[in-house]
């Protein structure tokens, strides 16, 4: 699993900023000494323009050798065209539970200041099975696919994560008023793990529509969300939004073998090539990873980076060094130098 003392991990650029985003992360990586050496692989338009599969087989055996992977942003058609790359890995590598941490950053004005959120999201039932059908040429039919053994799972996932990070409280999002049977499973599996294993944890349940109302009224009074999977997805990017957007939230998703950390934004093709992409997403979420190879692999060298990385692109955002998404004016390059620059000493 390691080269000459580097940990292998499978890099996908992506499209578009991606090849951008990723080259900035890979000049920090080797700033900060990071014991990683990057196998790098396609996927998406790139693939496709590879003469390739939109997965390729070498990406995927990649990925199942190494069992670690940063991807950046791929495009997906919307209303036609391929399947998405993100639900493709999911289902294929069986990575169930995606997290996407969302806190204020120094430096990064927005309506609230101390948010600290954990949204925790099924990752490979629901709507996103892809069961569509149609049943005339009028009619079309998507059919939201719930089980008892992936509700239990990612609840046994939620509340060990919530436990392992020392998390107070943990909140099902659902509409269980109306979908009495698909999220009906999902309340009880919850229901169940919390109280026959960690009763510990403080646990709440809201209707969906009711908590996204709340959360933009006050996030503070949320700590950890779980949610099934399109909920997952939309909530994550409207807590996204308390802290600044896409371009500041990292992503991961797991399984019980491999783990793929990506940038949770989309593609940009219209601004890619000219130097201006926020890396600062896929940034955090490479930073995630070496936290995770520290976790799983023991390498307290993986820890040091991380916090030498994070550290520093925090100290770059308080000194007013940002992108133009975020109100400064500083293209890729400049931005990943200057958090260069404020790598804390080893």
């Amino acid at each position: 699993m390691a080269t000459q003392g580097f940990h292998e991990v499978v890099l996908i650029p992506g499209d578009g900023i991606g090849p951008e985003v990723s080259d900035a992360v890979r000049r920090i990586f080797a700033a900060a000494a990071a014991p990683v050496h990057w196998d790098e692989h396609v996927a998406g338009i790139a693939a496709i323009e590879g003469g390739l599969d939109v997965l390729p087989a070498a990406t995927l055996e990649a990925i199942e050798r190494h069992q670690v992977a940063l991807k950046g942003p791929c495009t997906t058609p919307v209303g036609e065209g391929f399947t998405s790359v993100n639900v493709q890995l999911r289902k294929r590598l069986n990575l169930y539970a995606a997290v996407r941490p969302v806190r204020s950053l120094p430096g990064v004005s927005t309506r609230f200041e101390n948010v600290d959120l954990i949204i925790l999201r099924e990752n490979t039932e629901g709507l996103y099975s892809g069961v569509e059908n149609q049943l005339t040429n009028d009619v079309v039919m998507s059919m939201k696919v719930a089980t008892k053994s992936a509700c239990t799972r990612i609840s046994h996932w939620a509340f060990r994560f919530a436990t392992q990070r020392r998390r107070k409280k943990i909140t099902v999002f659902h509409k269980a008023n109306i979908m009495k049977l698909t999220d009906g499973l999902f309340l009880r599996c919850a229901r169940s793990v919390h109280q026959t294993e960690y009763p510990n944890i403080d646990y709440q349940e809201t209707i969906i529509d009711a908590g996204c109302m709340k959360m933009v009224q006050d996030p503070s009074q949320f700590d950890v969300l779980l949610l099934e999977n399109l909920y997952g997805d939309v909530v994550s990017d409207l807590c996204a939004g308390l802290v600044g957007g896409l371009g500041v939230v990292p992503g991961a998703n797991f399984g019980d073998v491999a783990a793929v950390f990506e940038a949770v934004h989309g593609s940009a093709p219209d601004i890619a090539g000219k130097g201006i992409a926020n890396p600062l997403a896929l940034l955090m979420s490479a930073v995630m990873m070496l936290n995770h190879l520290s976790a799983t692999r023991g390498d307290e060298r993986c820890k040091v980076a991380a916090e030498r990385i994070k550290t520093a692109y925090d100290q770059a955002l308080a000194d007013g060094q940002k992108t133009r998404d975020l109100g400064g004016d500083l293209g890729t390059d400049a931005f990943a130098q200057a958090i260069n620059d404020r790598l804390p000493p080893l």
